[in-house]
């Protein structure tokens, strides 16, 4: 079947640089299509064809009606809509509700971050578990940022595991808050893109946002606030179970980590791992957990985390493999002890 839909005016824009974005409608729903000079023809099966024609119109409704694809955006909806034939391109961007965020307008990107915007407001602890490039951190640092402009908290803490610097620590130069502010910097760089750095820097002068290793949080109680623990998955058990203990009243709290990305010294157990079977299913715990659909970085991130999690399913397949092998040959070996002298 052919179909074709109408240029108007802007529609060009959709096209994104390189013709990524058609690409992705392209590759994402198997069709193929053909700019002329009135009208953009679409080739492929019939479901196909009509699903592109609605994404197309959708976008085009859109941009009459003035809405502005910010950079990247577009690329992350369509990854969505291509790949889910329930959600309509209208309906994600009206559905993601745009927030302001001091100088930042923030609206999520994909099905799963509406989730997890969604269950930061409903609940005191979420988790948000999953690969690098997915917003985990950038979303939980605006929520809590959005927090305190509205006065619902009084203080922001962001927190993460210095675990690079373990012994090294003391060789780097500087005081203690010098030596550990590098392991800290991206949660420093998500709040400078928030609010205007004069902003930043009064408040983390007050203390009224703290950001600082895991072993500053011991012995403490965090009331009227709203914590941020990032790489929770370097997090021993120890460390995980001290961290959420600290949430006092009208709190909320938002543990992230990549279970993938764990750089545990000694194969020590990832605190966020136990934590997930630990409170799985508790009323007032929300989880959720991010896939490789979900990157919102550069389209090349999202094949990376795909190739890995590819690799490290075979990889444990071999392993799974080389054990059974390992154990049928240790069955079958003979027992030297009945092995005549």
């Amino acid at each position: 079947m052919k179909s074709s839909v109408q240029i108007s005016r802007g529609i060009e824009s959709l096209f994104g640089t390189r013709d990524e974005n058609i690409r992705l409608i392209e590759g994402g729903l198997n069709v193929r299509t053909r700019l002329l000079n009135d009208s953009l023809e679409i080739e492929g099966d019939d479901v196909a064809v009509l699903r592109a024609s609605d994404i197309l119109s959708d976008y085009v409704a859109l941009v009459r009606e003035g809405h502005v694809f910010n950079n990247g955006d577009l690329n992350s909806f369509l990854r969505v809509v291509t790949a889910d034939s329930e959600t309509s391109l209208r309906g994600l961007v009206e559905s993601g509700k745009q927030r302001s965020f001091g100088k930042k307008i923030v609206a999520p990107k994909t099905m799963q971050q509406r989730r997890y915007v969604d269950a930061i407001e409903r609940h005191d602890l979420v988790f948000g578990v999953g690969p690098a490039g997915t917003g985990k951190t950038y979303l939980a640092v605006a929520m809590a940022v959005s927090a305190l402009m509205s006065k619902r908290v009084s203080r922001i803490i962001l927190t993460r595991p210095a675990v690079e610097a373990g012994e090294r620590l003391g060789f780097l130069p500087g005081t203690l808050q010098e030596k550990v502010d590098p392991y800290l910097r991206p949660l420093y760089d998500a709040l400078y893109d928030m609010l205007e750095a004069e902003k930043i820097d009064k408040l983390l002068e007050r203390n009224t946002i703290e950001v600082a290793p895991i072993a500053f949080m011991r012995g403490r109680t965090l009331n009227d606030s709203f914590i941020i623990m990032d790489e929770a998955q370097n997090c021993s058990p120890e460390q995980m179970k001290m961290i959420l203990t600290r949430q006092g009243f009208n709190s909320k709290m938002v543990v992230t980590g990549d279970p993938t990305q764990i750089d545990l010294p000694g194969g020590l157990r990832s605190g966020l791992i136990e934590v997930i079977d630990v409170l799985r299913g508790i009323e007032g715990i929300t989880f959720v957990q991010f896939d490789e659909r979900d990157v919102v970085r550069h389209s090349l991130v999202q094949k990376i985390v795909k190739a890995y999690e590819r690799y490290n399913e075979i990889i444990g397949a071999n392993r799974q493999l080389s054990l059974k092998l390992t154990d049928g040959a240790a069955e079958t070996a003979p027992n030297s002890d009945n092995t005549a002298a």
